[in-house]
């Protein structure tokens, strides 16, 4: 990215729309209003667009009512984006992450500027902040604010929302982290992020019915493939309707059965309407990100991928299970060295 340019195009107040894609987990939430506060402070009219509905959990970050939903909203949305001076497109590569906006957000006349860590980037943009190695957008936004050098005005909004990021994306440290990722942390905490009370708000604040579908997710829908080292949970629409699911509440639930000794390779399939969703999870050295890629339209990181089914709930749990036996040597080879 080419600093001193954005910079200049900063330098005065401007009309920005943050945009992040559909279905926005803690990353894309955090990254987006932890930018949002950083910009707002320094005199430019901003906006948060959100391609679908933001989860509760999620709504204890500061300002997040303020987040409007394209599908609730078009037209307000699309005139906000057409009037827009400088669109951020954040934690996402390809439009059509963005439902609903796919065909509108090529087309805008603003300035374009991606922070993403995914591979293989399709979206065209005049600048781009891009490193597959940073294990959150968020890390990659500080990243941003330091290099612009305003690091010292990282209030306790923009913090928490970073560090939100950062801890949703990372699974609580556990994945996709790296050294300057625990730094970061640190030094969004000495700015007022709360490493306890995030932590409750992403992980122990879900309702009794999301705790009884954890429950049924794991007493009667885990399958587990011991030869193959991989465990499956697939849940249809009317199953989720039983359980009055809302966005958000199958956040984290693939990766419980890693917590198996002999599990290294983990999905979770979701019929949601028409559209049946995967979400992949490994330990070791098996990479998700290429299985997602290469068979489910997909992609994300080494550990943590996802992907998408134009075949029913049954059969693409079908296709899964053919798939296996040619990652077999893979997945038993996948160590877990220290």
């Amino acid at each position: 990215m080419d600093i001193e340019s954005v910079s200049n195009l900063l330098s005065s107040p401007q009309k920005v729309v943050i945009v992040t894609h559909t279905a926005p987990d803690g990353d894309a939430i955090g990254s987006s209003l932890g930018l949002y506060h950083f910009l707002g402070a320094f005199g430019h009219t901003v906006r948060v667009i959100l391609p679908t509905e933001l989860p509760e959990y999620l709504q204890f970050l500061p300002h997040s009512e303020t987040a409007l939903v394209y599908e609730k909203e078009p037209n307000e949305c699309t005139m906000l984006l057409e009037e827009a001076e400088i669109l951020f497109v954040l934690d996402f590569n390809s439009a059509t992450r963005a439902k609903g906006m796919e065909q509108l957000l090529p087309n805008l006349k603003a300035v374009k500027i991606m922070i993403d860590h995914h591979l293989l980037p399709e979206i065209k943009v005049d600048y781009a902040l891009w490193d597959t190695q940073a294990c959150s957008t968020a890390e990659l936004v500080y990243r941003f604010i330091e290099r612009l050098g305003h690091k010292k005005q990282i209030n306790h909004a923009v913090a928490s929302c970073l560090y939100t990021g950062i801890c949703s994306d990372t699974g609580r440290f556990k994945y996709n982290i790296n050294p300057d990722a625990l730094m970061i942390a640190a030094f969004l905490m000495e700015r007022g992020a709360s490493a306890e009370k995030i932590n409750d708000a992403l992980f122990d604040n879900f309702s009794e019915q999301r705790l009884r579908l954890l429950g049924y997710c794991l007493t009667e829908k885990l399958q587990v493939f011991g030869q193959y080292c991989t465990a499956i949970i697939a849940l249809s629409s009317t199953e989720l309707a039983q359980f009055n699911y809302k966005p958000g509440d199958l956040e984290g639930i693939v990766n419980y059965p890693l917590s198996l000794a002999n599990v290294r390779f983990s999905v979770l399939i979701k019929e949601d309407n028409k559209d049946v969703r995967l979400s992949f999870r490994s330990k070791g050295d098996f990479a998700v990100n290429e299985l997602a890629s290469e068979h489910f339209s997909g992609g994300g990181h080494k550990n943590a991928a996802g992907g998408n089914s134009k075949l029913s709930l049954a059969d693409t749990v079908q296709k899964l299970i053919r798939l296996l036996p040619a990652y077999e040597r893979d997945l038993s080879a996948a160590h877990l060295a220290v």
